[in-house]
């Protein structure tokens, strides 16, 4: 279809949740994340939600078959090691992640209480993209 332009706005992932209290006390209380939404068909029917912090954003399901559990996101992500501080620094015994490097770059990966892992990785300063002009 020559002269439509197609764009792509966001990805927005979907992860598999079973428990709101665990899913909160994960990406609330320990990621740092708000509760942007939440939407149930009726009362006691399952949660779909999202979650954000910055230009991380989520969206939770308690719905059979919106998503497979164990899945994983890779982020690109700046301050990498600062995140893995703030994380070491909270009182989350469900986990406790290093940092991990290769060639890559760094990153630090986190397993929710369903199996489902987020990498935050910040790749080398030679690959990331240059601000830089030339003129």
């Amino acid at each position: 279809m020559a002269g439509n332009a197609i764009l792509f706005r966001r990805t927005v992932p979907v992860f598999r949740i079973f428990d709101v209290a665990k899913a909160h006390d994960f990406y609330v209380g320990y990621l740092g994340c708000t509760v942007d939404w939440e939407h149930r068909f009726e009362p006691g029917m399952p949660l779909y939600t999202q979650v954000s912090r910055g230009g991380l954003v989520l969206h939770l399901s308690e719905h059979h078959g919106d998503a497979t559990p164990g899945s994983t996101i890779h982020t690109e992500t700046a301050g990498v090691r600062a995140l893995h501080a703030e994380l070491a620094g909270k009182d989350y015994p469900y986990l406790r992640p290093g940092l991990e490097q290769d060639e890559t770059g760094t990153s630090v990966t986190l397993t929710d209480p369903f199996g489902n892992r987020l990498r935050f990785n910040e790749p080398p300063a030679e690959e990331r993209p240059s601000t830089a002009t030339s003129g």
